[in-house]
């Protein structure tokens, strides 16, 4: 997830792990970033056998104007010699790959050779990663993540103190309502957080994710637009917001947002993952006298969501082929090898590249339990000790293979909503004419 905020500029680049050497075979990876590449580099200098064996060609194409999905869609389709043998889909669009029109082209896990029932029980895989990776049409798994990305309330403790004299997570957590699948507390916080001169959250994208992944339903149901209850509540949620003055009305990876995290931006916390704190927070918390740094901490969230995550997937036309067993044993490394030596445990341990590293909670609960998640940017907090549970409510079954498109066309009619440009109903009616007009979705 990260890297997608990085890139700025659309790259197609083709890599190699060293000069192609005749003779050799090559295994094909399309990813979006370098990410997963930068894995499989690691999993090739700790198998060297397989280095002698294989090249590996990577084709990278970054999300910006949405060029990664059609690419990577049209190498599928293609096939042949330079078919994609690995690649990966992001959360915003992962069902067009695992369950939606290019699921097809995917190979299970079964097929390749991986026990992946066995493995998943062993690695306590979270629930939701699964159901996202499962292909209805056969109810096998061909794509899972090396990452978890449940959603936590991440606050500052210097700010909860000051307003409530107490800053410790199960305190906060009480205060906004922690487990209670509502925004009542949340507000009360905000209006109290208010009367010191601090913003509850930075804008409405703060609490969109919680209010996205926690519905019920989709956007899309059997092919006809659907707005679920939960998120056409997003509208009052965030008129709320901005009509009390509650947040400081930005909008999410803009400037103004970025600012606020740090010591002077006076907002007092932020919904995400740990990758949210690890590569956004933690990349702009400020320095000197206006660094946040050590000032964090996080919480239960009173709605349980995820945001984010990359699945990893192989081609189906590696199946029966000589590299087959290599291509799994790769994807098994990344995504349910939970021992020492497993892609899980250096991420989550920060160990990938040496120590001292970045620590981020991954897909497997077995790994988060025999890790150290402490850190200094939390004051010495264990963060797995409340994003493990935090995995457990999080909903894979509400995503659909638009999300991507259609949540920027929800949020832009929100926008407008809270800006007084529309009314409630002229902006629900100006959603739906946006899909309408630019998706193969019937809207009633």
């Amino acid at each position: 997830m990260k890297k997608i905020i990085a890139l700025a500029l659309v790259l197609c680049l083709v890599l190699g792990i060293g000069a192609m050497a005749e003779g050799k075979g090559v295994i094909n990876v399309m990813s979006f970033t370098d990410e997963v590449p930068g894995m499989i580099t690691k999993y090739m200098e700790a198998h060297p056998e397989v280095a002698e064996k294989y090249d590996v060609n990577t084709t990278i194409v970054a999300t910006t104007d949405g060029l990664y999905q059609p690419a990577l869609t049209q190498q599928l389709v293609t096939g042949g010699a330079d078919a994609p043998d690995i690649y990966c889909a992001e959360a915003a669009f992962v069902l067009k790959f695992t369950q939606g029109d290019a699921a097809e082209y995917a190979a299970t896990y079964e097929d390749l050779g991986i026990d992946v029932d066995a493995a998943i029980e062993a690695a306590d895989i979270a629930q939701y990663t699964i159901d996202i990776g499962t292909r209805p049409s056969d109810g096998k798994v061909v794509g899972l993540g090396y990452q978890a990305t449940g959603g936590a309330f991440i606050y500052r403790r210097s700010i909860a103190k000051d307003v409530w004299g107490d800053d410790s997570p199960e305190f906060v957590a009480e205060k906004i309502g922690a487990g209670s699948g509502n925004w009542d507390a949340f507000f009360a916080a905000a209006a109290e957080l208010k009367e010191k001169g601090y913003a509850i959250v930075s804008g409405d994208g703060d609490i969109w994710h919680a209010v996205e992944n926690s519905s019920e339903t989709g956007w899309v149901v059997d092919g006809v637009l659907n707005i679920d209850p939960a998120r056409e509540a997003f509208l009052d949620l965030s008129k709320e917001l901005k009509d009390n003055g509650y947040h400081h009305d930005t909008q999410d990876w803009q400037e103004g947002w970025f600012a606020d995290m740090k010591k002077n931006g006076g907002v007092f916390g932020f919904y995400g993952p740990a990758w949210l704190i690890n590569y956004t927070i933690g990349a702009n918390c400020g320095e000197g006298d206006d660094s946040s740094y050590g000032d964090w901490a996080v919480c239960a969230p009173n709605i349980g969501f995820f945001w984010g995550g990359t699945w990893v997937l192989a081609g189906k036309t590696v199946v029966g082929t000589e590299k087959a067993e290599v291509v799994a044993d790769i994807i098994k490394w990344i995504t349910l090898d939970c021992d020492e030596d497993s892609l899980q445990y250096k991420w989550a341990n920060g160990t990938l590249n040496g120590e001292g590293g970045t620590k981020d909670t991954v897909a497997s609960g077995t790994v988060m339990a025999m890790s150290n998640g402490e850190m200094d940017f939390l004051a010495g907090q264990n963060m797995f000790d409340v994003f493990v549970p935090a995995n457990q409510y999080a909903n894979g079954k509400n995503l659909t293979q638009n999300d991507e498109t259609i949540n920027t066309y929800w949020r832009d009619a929100v926008r407008q909503y809270t800006s007084g440009a529309l009314t409630r109903d002229e902006a629900i009616a100006a959603f739906k004419a946006n899909v309408a007009d630019n998706l193969d979705v019937e809207v009633e």
